[in-house]
């Protein structure tokens, strides 16, 4: 029985948060300096918001995870001095420039926490500072120190979607969400904002999310819970093979909503992990189902592995194919793509005890069993192919492993986003 519910929220739904996002004009002060548009500086509107705060009436017991990619921006490096305490209070973001790869990236992010926290009347070292958008253009100071004061006033209960409408970039749609359940007797929520579309790939790739909870529970066991439930949500996602610069999840608990501080792995932390890891896992699909240009979400679900890293291995290594993801996209049921990505993984299978369904709303088909391809109806497996939702399923008759991964497919508009993304 599931210990928690999914409920309408955002991430100012749990005790003590509020936040807003606003319209400052970053990307367009951007390219104006870079000159790249003519657009003029003075009053200029990028037409979305761009740049988001949160706060939180009382420090915060905090943790984060990062990318994995060596080449970092700035803000990673602030945020983890910051939060060497496992303290924070509040978070400053922006999308329309990365501020990664550039010689004053630091100097820029610690300017950012300086505002927010001046604004704020908090610690600079209390706040998490991130950013998303182009790399390796100087991020300018001026219309973020505008927003701030602006964001300052409008700070609410209710700002949680405009935030969630601040942090993306190519993203479609907003992510965001809440869950609630019990803790030692007390109601705990648990709510977030995500962004991500491209530049996605396991460990993370151009996601940013910010999580908020009433829970109490110490630092370490809020690093241990967002590890484990990253574990299989967000590091189960690939959109293109690329993993950015700029990946932040980070996540802060005010201990409002009154339960006994969970500081062990004891029944609570497991219903917390629980909670928290169903949570980013509708968040997983969402950033793979918005994917630049995809028109599908794809799931592959392997079971019968050798074990449970054999099955993730696997499953990353078929929602990463290429070529699997073009088929996706042609609904074209092609189980040779699907047994190449199985064979080159890395992980020990044997090859003729593979079996491969499609299934989505218009039901399911096998397409291969021991290894070998079957002959099946096209016209069916098109029609399953043809659904926004298309699951792989993959089983192995090795073991008892399982695991599930999350893509798209790989459309020409792919291409069309990326090609003048900068421009």
């Amino acid at each position: 029985m599931e210990n928690y519910k999914f409920i309408n929220g955002s991430v100012t739904s749990p005790l003590g948060f509020t936040a807003n996002g606003v319209c400052a004009g970053i990307k367009a002060y951007t390219n104006a300096a870079a000159g790249i548009a003519d657009e003029p500086i003075e009053g200029v509107k990028s037409g979305k918001r761009d740049l988001a705060m949160i706060y939180c009436e009382k420090q915060c017991n905090a943790a984060a995870i990062f990318t994995k990619n060596l080449v970092k921006s700035d803000t990673i490096y602030v945020t983890q001095k910051h939060l060497a305490n496992g303290k924070a209070q509040a978070v400053i973001v922006n999308s329309g420039n990365a501020n990664a790869c550039n010689p004053d990236g630091c100097e820029k992010a610690e300017q950012m926490c300086a505002l927010a926290a001046e604004a704020l009347k908090v610690a600079e070292d209390d706040v998490i500072v991130a950013s998303t958008g182009v790399i390796g253009q100087a991020l300018p100071i001026e219309p973020i120190k505008k927003g701030v004061a602006e964001l300052k006033k409008i700070l609410s209960r209710d700002g949680g979607t405009n935030a969630a409408e601040a942090i993306m970039t190519t993203d479609t749609v907003k992510k965001e969400w809440a869950v609630q359940l019990t803790l030692d007797g007390k109601t705990v929520t648990i709510g977030g904002i995500a962004k991500g579309s491209g530049m996605i790939h396991i460990n993370m790739g151009t996601t940013l999310s910010f999580v908020t909870t009433d829970a109490a529970i110490s630092a370490v066991m809020l690093k241990e819970a967002l590890a484990e439930a990253a574990d299989v949500s967000y590091n189960m996602v690939s959109v293109d093979g690329d993993t950015s610069t700029n990946d932040t999840l980070a996540i802060m608990a005010s201990g409002l909503a009154g339960n006994t501080e969970i500081t062990e792995k004891n029944g609570d932390y497991y219903k917390f992990t629980e909670a928290l890891t169903a949570a980013f896992k509708s968040v997983a699909k969402k950033l793979a189902a918005d994917g630049e240009g995809a028109t599908k979400l794809v799931i592959c679900k392997v079971n019968g592995a050798a074990d449970t890293a054999a099955a993730r291995t696997i499953a990353k290594s078929v929602i990463c194919s290429s070529l699997v993801k073009a088929a996706m996209f042609g609904a074209d049921a092609n189980c040779g793509r699907i047994l190449c990505a199985v064979g080159y993984s890395g992980a020990e299978v044997s090859a003729n005890k593979i079996d491969v369904a499609y299934r989505s709303a218009k039901g399911e088909i096998s397409v291969c069993r021991d290894g070998f391809g079957l002959a099946f109806d096209e016209d069916k497996a098109k029609q399953i192919l043809l659904e926004k939702e298309i699951e792989i399923i993959i089983n192995l008759g090795d073991g008892s492993g399982e695991a599930e991964a999350y893509g798209c497919d790989l459309t020409y508009d792919y291409v069309k986003i990326n090609g003048d993304y900068r421009t």
